[in-house]
C-alpha cells in the first residue's frame, strides 16, 4: 500500500486491483488514500467496484465510504448511501449526524440522535457542539447535562462549544458549573478549553476571573492573547486592549488576522489616529493588510478618526469586497455628512450584484438623515422592505423617525413611533425629543419627554434636552422645575468630555477643566483667541447656557466648554496647518459650532470635530454639515 499512502492513488488502484477481490478490507486504505487529495472521480470508481465486488453490505468499507462523501462535502451521496447502507452501526449514525449538521439540517441530526439504540462518547460531543454552533445554546447544555448524567466524558471541544453557549447565553452560574466540571477532569490546562472558559467569563463581565484563566495556562499562543484582547474590548476597556497587543509583542508572539481587527477596533473606539497608523503598518508588514475583514476594520477606524480619505483608500485598493465591507464605507460616507456619496456607493453595490444587509440600510439611513435627505431616506426605507425582504429592526425607525424629526415633521415621526409593529424604546423617544429641541417645539417636548422618563426614568440626557428648549425660550422657570426633578430623584448630567490626540498621547478635557498641567496657558490663549474671534463679528450664543445669569457669566461658561479647551490646547501644540481632530462625547452645542467655524477661517486650520452624532469639517469658516446637524 505503499502508493496508496504517499498519495499516488491511481498506482495504488492499478497494483491492487487483482488483490482486492482476495482481501475486500483493501478498499479502507485506498478510501482513506482518497481524502487528503480530495479525489472524488476516484471515489466514485472505487464506490462502483466495491458494488461489483458485492462488498458494499460489509458496514466498515460501507463506513469509510460514508466518511469520504461527508468529508467531500457531497452531502447528497452521503444521504444516499446511508440510506440504502444494509447493516449500520454507531459508527454509522456519528458520521451521518456530523453531516447533517455540516449541511445545517438540524432536525435531521437530531432525529438520528434519538433514534439510536446506541450513543458513545463521539454521538453525544457532536450533538453538543452541533447545537451550539447553531445557537441553539440552551438546548446544548441540557444535552450536556444528560451526557454527564449518562456517564460519557466530554472532549475539549464539547466542552469548549457549551462555555462558548454559556457565554451567549450570559449564563455565568451554569459557567461556574462547568468550570468546576472542567476542573474536576483536568481540562483546566487544556487551551481550548481554557480559551473558552476565558471567553465566558469575560462576557458576563467577569474580566479579571477571565483574565486569571489565561494567565494561568503554562502555554499561551496568539489564541489566547486574542481571548483577553476580546474580552477586554467587549468590556470596553479599549486602552487595555492596547496595552495588552504590546505585551503581546514583547512576549514574542505574532499577530494574527484576529488580533489585527480586535486592535484596529479598539483604536476606532478611542479614535487614536496615530497609533491606528502603526497598527495599520504592522498589518502590512505581516502581510495580512489585504484580509476584507482587516480592510473593514480600517476603513472603520480611520472614518472614526476623522480620516476619510484614508478610508476610501484602504477601500478603494482592496480587490476583493464583501457586503461587510461595502457596508463599512456607507457608513463612513454618512457618519461625515457626505450622505450623496453614501447612495452612490450602494448604487455601485448594487451593480456589482451584493444584496445590502440590515446594517447596509441602517448606515444609509443614517446617512440621509444628517443630510436632509428625506424623500431618499424614505424611499430606501420601502426598498429595504419591499426588494429585498428585510424585516426593520428598532434601530432602522429609530433612524426613520431622525430623517422625519430633522427635516420638521414632528407629528409624521410621532406617527411612526406610534405604529410601528415593535416596542418603542427610550432612544427613539429621545430622537425625536432631539427634533423638538432643534425645531423650537417646547409643547410637544414636555410630552415626548413624558415618555421617555416613563420608561427610563433616570435618563439625565432627556431632562437636559428639555430643559435647553425651555432655555432657549427664556422661560427660565421651567427650566428651574427640571433642574429640581433632577435633584430630587438623583438624576447625574453626563459631563461634557473632549479629546485630543498629540503625539501619541490623549489629552482629555473637561467643562472649565482646571486639571491639565498647561491650564494657565490654555485659559490665556483661549481668551485672546475669543477676542480676536469677536473683532471678525463673533457673537456668543448665550442661549445655549441652562443657567439664568448675568451675559458676562454666560460668556464665561461658554468659553470653557470641553471643545474650546481641546481645540486651544491642539492649536497651541501642533504646527501650523496641520488639521486638528478633536472627540466629544456629546453633541456639539450650537455656540461651540459657531465659535469653531470663526476659529478654522483666523487660525487657517482644518478642525475636524466628532460629536456623539457625527462628524464636522470646519474650513475657512465653514463646517461640512452645511449646519444641519
Amino acid at each position: 500500500m505503499f502508493h496508496a499512502w504517499v498519495g499516488h492513488i491511481k498506482e495504488a488502484f492499478n497494483s491492487f486491483i487483482s488483490e482486492i477481490w482476495s482481501e475486500p478490507r483493501l478498499f479502507t486504505n485506498l478510501l482513506q488514500a482518497c481524502i487528503p487529495t480530495k479525489s472524488l472521480t476516484l471515489a466514485k470508481q472505487l464506490h462502483s467496484l466495491i458494488i461489483t465486488s458485492g462488498c458494499s453490505s460489509d458496514k466498515f468499507i460501507s463506513n469509510h465510504l460514508l466518511n469520504l462523501y461527508s468529508k467531500f462535502g457531497n452531502f447528497q451521496g452521503a444521504v444516499a448511501l446511508f440510506d440504502i447502507m444494509p447493516m449500520r452501526n454507531t459508527m454509522s449514525c456519528n458520521i451521518m449526524i456530523k453531516a447533517f449538521l455540516e449541511m445545517g439540517n438540524i432536525e435531521s441530526a437530531k432525529k438520528l440522535f434519538d433514534e439510536m439504540p446506541e450513543r458513545n462518547v463521539a454521538t453525544w460531543n457532536a450533538m453538543v457542539t452541533g447545537l451550539t454552533k447553531f445557537e441553539m445554546n440552551q438546548e446544548s447544555l441540557s444535552l450536556f447535562s444528560s451526557m454527564n448524567e449518562s456517564g460519557f466524558m466530554p472532549d475539549e471541544y464539547s466542552l469548549g462549544s457549551v462555555l462558548r453557549g454559556c457565554a451567549h447565553l450570559r449564563a455565568l452560574f451554569a459557567g461556574q458549573q462547568v468550570h468546576a466540571y472542567v476542573m474536576k477532569c483536568g481540562f483546566e490546562l487544556n487551551l481550548v478549553v481554557a480559551c473558552s472558559l476565558a471567553h465566558m467569563y469575560m462576557k458576563a463581565g467577569r474580566l479579571n476571573e477571565g483574565e486569571t484563566v489565561i494567565k494561568l495556562m503554562p502555554n499561551c499562543n496568539v489564541v489566547a492573547w486574542n481571548t483577553l484582547m476580546a474580552g477586554k474590548a467587549q468590556n470596553r476597556n479599549f486602552e487595555g486592549v492596547l496595552d495588552q497587543y504590546s505585551v503581546m509583542k514583547m512576549a514574542g508572539f505574532r499577530p494574527d488576522r484576529i488580533t489585527f481587527v480586535i486592535v484596529i477596533s479598539s483604536c476606532s473606539e478611542l479614535a487614536t489616529l496615530d497609533q491606528g497608523k502603526q497598527i495599520h503598518a504592522e498589518a502590512i508588514k505581516a502581510g495580512a493588510s489585504f484580509e476584507v475583514d482587516i480592510i473593514s476594520s480600517l476603513v472603520s477606524m480611520y472614518s472614526k478618526s476623522g480620516s476619510l480619505q484614508d478610508s476610501i483608500k484602504a477601500f478603494s485598493e482592496c480587490g476583493e469586497r464583501d457586503t461587510v465591507l461595502w457596508s463599512s464605507m456607507i457608513a463612513a460616507y454618512g457618519f461625515h455628512g457626505q450622505g450623496e456619496e453614501a447612495i452612490k456607493l450602494f448604487n455601485k453595490m448594487e451593480q456589482e450584484k451584493l444584496a445590502g444587509n440590515e446594517v447596509t440600510f441602517l448606515s444609509l439611513l443614517y446617512a440621509c438623515s444628517h443630510c436632509g435627505l428625506k424623500d431618499k431616506g424614505l424611499e430606501l426605507f420601502d426598498l429595504m422592505v419591499e426588494k429585498y425582504g428585510l424585516k426593520p429592526r428598532l434601530e432602522h425607525y429609530t433612524c426613520v423617525v431622525d430623517l422625519l424629526g430633522r427635516s420638521g415633521c414632528l407629528k409624521q415621526a410621532e406617527s411612526m413611533i406610534r405604529s410601528m409593529p415593535l416596542k418603542a424604546d427610550a432612544i427613539i423617544w429621545k430622537t425625536l425629543l432631539s427634533a423638538c429641541k432643534i425645531h423650537k417645539n417646547a409643547e410637544m417636548a414636555r410630552m415626548v419627554a413624558e415618555e421617555v422618563l416613563r420608561i427610563d426614568p433616570q435618563d439625565s440626557a432627556s431632562y437636559v434636552l428639555l430643559a435647553n428648549i425651555h432655555a432657549s425660550n427664556k422661560r427660565w422657570q421651567d427650566v428651574s422645575e427640571v433642574r429640581k426633578v433632577m435633584r430630587d430623584k438623583m438624576v447625574k448630567k453626563e459631563p461634557g468630555i473632549s479629546w485630543v490626540e498629540v503625539k501619541n498621547q490623549v489629552h482629555q478635557f473637561h467643562m472649565s477643566d482646571q486639571s491639565h498641567p498647561k491650564s494657565m496657558e490654555i485659559n490665556l490663549y483661549l481668551k485672546e483667541l475669543i477676542s480676536e474671534m469677536k473683532m471678525h463679528g463673533y457673537v456668543p450664543d448665550t442661549s445655549s447656557v441652562l443657567y439664568d445669569m448675568d451675559n458676562e457669566e454666560k460668556e464665561y461658561n461658554l468659553a470653557h466648554h470641553s471643545e474650546k479647551l481641546a481645540i486651544a490646547f491642539a492649536l497651541m501644540s501642533t504646527p501650523e496647518g496641520v488639521p486638528i481632530r478633536v472627540m466629544k462625547n456629546l453633541r456639539v452645542c450650537s455656540d461651540c459650532h459657531v465659535a469653531i467655524k470663526y476659529i478654522s477661517q483666523i487660525k487657517k486650520s482644518e478642525i475636524i470635530v466628532r460629536d456623539a452624532s457625527r462628524f464636522h469639517h470646519f474650513k475657512n469658516g465653514a463646517c461640512s454639515c452645511g449646519d444641519y446637524w
